[in-house]
């Protein structure tokens, strides 16, 4: 079983997860957007059940998702670095990939691409939807 850890910028918040994640995207909504002062957020989908912090209690801010409820997001009070995000429609934490310290992950897809920039380049040869794919509440 590979476990993956990670950590924020300082180190005052540490967290780890087995196996590999159910996605990895890109997403591109204006949440995102403004969390990351970027065009995107890389994100590794978790199970809730399978992620946990080891070190240090992270600091929160709560938004209402396209979904109605609760998007938690997760960051350092300290080196304000966002760790993850609760996704409370889904039941599974979207973990920053580039808080893990080795992170092997690409990304799957591309997600509410009709929210990035003009000026942001998605990646060629991914499945990219306006929103969410089909299914998934999009």
């Amino acid at each position: 079983m590979k476990r993956h850890i990670g950590s924020c910028s300082c180190g005052e918040i540490e967290f780890c997860f087995e196996n590999d994640p159910i996605n990895s995207i890109f997403c591109y909504c204006k949440a995102c957007q403004a969390l990351t002062g970027s065009d995107k957020w890389f994100g590794v989908w978790v199970p809730k059940d399978n992620f946990k912090f080891t070190k240090g209690t992270p600091s929160s801010y709560t938004r209402k998702g396209n979904s109605g409820q609760d998007v938690n997001y997760l960051f350092c009070g300290k080196c304000s670095t966002a760790v993850c995000a609760e996704i409370t429609a889904g039941n599974f934490y979207s973990v920053s990939a580039t808080a893990l310290q080795n992170n092997e992950f690409q990304p799957r897809m591309s997600i509410y691409a009709s929210s990035a920039p003009s000026w942001a380049t998605l990646p060629s040869g991914l499945p990219t939807f306006d929103t969410l794919p089909p299914g998934m509440g999009g």
